[in-house]
């Protein structure tokens, strides 16, 4: 077998695994069984659980074992948090998100170890896993700092003028359920629990069994940030098994997968009256106008449909190229594309990694050989490469696609993008909104103006002007999230902090009732009160 320690430290043949450094820490030196067992110690699992075993993508072999919780530890796992959660609460905001900003420091100087543990759950390539450290710690660091300004107490107009006092505050839910996959495991697990926990919420999370590692890892350094350790509890176990008992002790949940099971979370939550975040799937447009400086462009294609081998939520699967640059484009975009260097090491250097299943690679598979067997051409890319590891799979560009293929409307969820050529600005505008989907797009023009102006037509969450989709992610004082079949509610900026609140509306009333006093009869209370009512508009009162 090549070995999938290498990474790349020169330019290497298109998709061929670069030549390995020397002392390369390999999979099995990065996971330890002591680590293995520290980590799953993290687990809520009594008795004597099942264990669960995972895989390392790279090789495909046993990376972890893993203890199983029941229906029972997650009922447990709610008692505990709840517990936790009161004196938390209790706690000056301060205090809370002073963990946060421990927890920001600990991370940049331990990433290392994490960056170890993402590629080796997930396939990935380090510089991609980085996306996942810097994307909490901007996390870290927005929450750790902003939250005072979001969940302060906001005075609000009062029903009376000088007499009612009124104050809108913020309290906490109490123990959310966190459902989090395995593309992005930092980022999706503790990324999304650290405004939850400076809120004053307290958090039962259940990563993907395949990611749990990270997850652990992350909630072991939270605790040395300062974390009550109960506060945060993780369960492991089969979706369709936990996944239920998550939502149904939960106070809100949030969730981050598949549209089909967001439909099933939010269908649980909502019997409940409980509410719900959901980020879900995405088919997600990237357009690429006449006036674009089409060698950016080409780079940020690259970025957009190939970080983390497209097992990304946001990453692009269609590409709309204005048909008179498009010939030009695509011999940029390809020629960039057929030079990505695959690999597998555990060190800067490689391009792309692996996908992380079979089932994400039987997926890839299918779409690229049915869309080329219905006559789609392949301008980069196309096949397995067994030879650098199991789930390997080249960056795919696929023209000539058309709307009875899979892979024109299915979410791949891999390193594949299909193109089509436009002609018009509309054209291009109805064709992305096309999908039932609504989550990330880009647009490439020299023009900001014109690209903001294109922009404010599409219909997704985030949409990135001459980036792929780090800028808008990476705003993490703006909110980010789906529309349509993307899902419900936003992370980041005040939605993503609020989302874990219950407004509270204190009024205090003064001197005077709201209602008929000093003598006064129904009648005359209500004339008074018309009066009342259209001077405050006269006077433009809110």
């Amino acid at each position: 077998m090549t070995d999938l320690t290498a990474d790349a430290q020169a330019p290497a043949q298109p998709g061929r695994n670069p030549a390995a450094p020397g002392g390369a820490r390999t999979v099995a030196s990065a996971v330890t069984p002591a680590l293995v067992a520290r980590l799953a110690a993290g687990v809520t699992a009594a008795g004597e659980p099942v264990p669960v075993h995972t895989v390392a993508p790279l090789t495909g072999e046993r990376l972890a074992t893993l203890p199983q919780s029941t229906p029972a530890d997650v009922e447990r796992a709610y008692e505990l948090a709840r517990r936790a959660q009161q004196g938390w609460a209790a706690l000056p905001l301060r205090r809370r998100a002073a963990v946060l900003l421990r927890f920001h420091d600990l991370l940049l100087q331990r990433q290392d170890e994490v960056l170890d543990l993402i590629q080796a759950e997930t396939g990935k390539a380090r510089l991609h896993a980085f996306e996942e450290v810097l994307g909490a710690a901007l996390a870290a660091r927005h929450y750790g700092r902003a939250a005072g300004k979001y969940l302060r107490d906001r005075r609000r107009g009062g029903a009376v003028p000088v007499l009612t006092h009124t104050v809108e505050a913020r309290r906490p839910k109490g123990v959310i359920g966190q459902i989090s996959p395995w593309n992005y495991p930092l980022e999706l697990s503790v990324g999304d629990a650290l405004p939850a926990f400076v809120a004053g919420n307290a958090v039962v999370n259940k990563p993907d069994t395949q990611t749990a590692l990270t997850a652990l890892w992350a909630r072991e350094l939270l605790v040395e940030a300062g974390l009550p350790a109960a506060l945060w509890q993780i369960v492991i176990g089969d979706g369709p098994v936990i996944g239920p008992a998550v939502v149904e002790h939960a106070d809100y949940v949030s969730f981050t997968g598949s549209t089909r099971t967001g439909r099933e979370v939010a269908q649980r939550a909502a019997a409940r009256l409980v509410g719900a975040s959901l980020e879900l799937g995405g088919k997600n447009a990237l357009l690429v106008l006449a006036d674009a400086d089409l060698d950016k462009a080409a780079e940020g294609a690259v970025r957009a449909c190939f970080s983390s081998a497209g097992q990304l939520c946001i990453s692009v699967e269609r590409l709309f190229v204005h048909r008179s640059v498009a010939d030009e484009f695509l011999a940029r975009f390809a020629a960039r594309t057929g030079a990505l260097r695959l690999g597998g090491g555990l060190a800067y250097g490689a391009d792309m990694g692996s996908l992380v299943s079979d089932r994400q690679l039987e997926v890839v598979t299918q779409h690229v050989e049915e869309a080329v067997k219905a006559g789609a051409t392949v301008l980069a890319g196309g096949r397995a490469r067994p030879d650098l590891g199991p789930l390997f799979f080249e960056p795919t560009i696929l023209d000539g696609v058309t709307p009875g293929m899979a892979v024109c409307a299915e979410e791949t969820f891999g390193p594949v993008v299909s193109v089509y050529r436009f002609d018009t600005e509309d054209e291009a505008v109805a064709a992305a909104n096309s999908t039932s989907y609504g989550l990330n797009s880009s647009v490439w023009t020299k023009d900001a103006r014109r690209g903001r102006a294109v922009a404010a037509r599409l219909r997704t969450g985030t949409v990135n002007v001459n980036e792929a989709y780090a800028a808008a992610y990476g705003s993490v004082a703006s909110p980010m999230g789906g529309m349509g079949d993307s899902g419900l509610g936003r992370r980041h900026g005040a939605e993503g902090i609020l989302r874990y609140t219950e407004a509270q509306t204190i009024a205090s009333q003064r001197l005077l009732p709201i209602g008929p006093s000093l003598g006064m009869d129904d009648e005359r209370f209500a004339a008074l009160f018309t009066t009342g009512l259209r001077a405050m508009k006269a006077f433009r009162l809110k």
